[in-house]
């Protein structure tokens, strides 16, 4: 017996049912089918542009910090310019995207780059967004061979490249995206906002509480690289 089998047997128990009846098994498939969205909020509809503002606004007002760029060809100096401007090392643990794979590290032989899953000694990483969701200034990271999760987590310096035309008003657009990806969703799917902190001990703010401490965002133009 399949999930979704053992899931509607037990919805048919609940209802004190031997099996669910033909018109609501139907329902439910229509239901689980047709991801209907609940009420969406305004704030985050409007142009592209309109979007990435809002985006910008929120993100930085939970501790991130944001850099615009025009091209990729801007990356590579940002990431240096990113680490030299915290006194970190010129390192950095890159995800094995196909969009970074693009950007000509050779350029900059002072930075080390190493691509894969990020280590305890890693300080800064650097992946890229499935989606931004511009409401809330929140990422939307998803695992994969081109995505590991480590790289979320584990480095105190999480820089993140997203492209502008990812961008999305709700979160329930940014499901629909994921959805449309694949027949099969991504076994893990993190939604950042801002840095990691926690007010636990005595409502007292504190930074990397669970993962990052600072938190990077470089939104790029990718009307040059689609």
């Amino acid at each position: 017996m399949g999930p979704r089998e053992l899931i509607l047997g037990n919805i048919a128990k609940s209802l004190k049912e031997s099996a669910l009846s033909p018109s609501s098994r139907q329902e439910i498939e229509t239901r689980l089918s047709a991801h209907a969205n609940n009420t969406v909020p305004r704030r985050g509809q409007g142009e592209n542009e309109a979007q990435t503002a809002l985006f910008i606004a929120e993100a930085e007002r939970v501790n991130a910090t944001t850099e615009r760029l025009d091209g990729l060809e801007q990356v590579g100096e940002a990431v240096l310019r990113y680490l030299a401007s915290h006194n970190l090392p010129g390192s950095v643990k890159v995800a094995p995207h196909p969009l970074l794979e693009n950007v000509d590290w050779s350029k900059h032989p002072t930075l080390d780059v190493a691509r894969g899953r990020a280590e305890d000694s890693d300080q800064a990483s650097l992946s890229v967004a499935r989606a931004g969701v511009a409401e809330t200034g929140t990422l939307v990271l998803h695992s994969g061979p081109e995505c590991p999760t480590t790289l979320n987590f584990l480095p105190d310096n999480h820089i993140v490249l997203l492209p502008q035309s990812q961008l999305v008003g709700a979160y329930e657009e940014a499901w629909e995206m994921l959805r449309g990806d694949s027949n099969a969703m991504p076994r893990t799917v993190n939604w950042v906002t801002g840095p990691s902190r926690s007010a636990d001990i005595e409502q007292t703010l504190l930074l990397g509480a669970h993962g990052p401490r600072r938190l990077h965002i470089l939104i790029i133009n990718d009307k040059k690289t689609t």
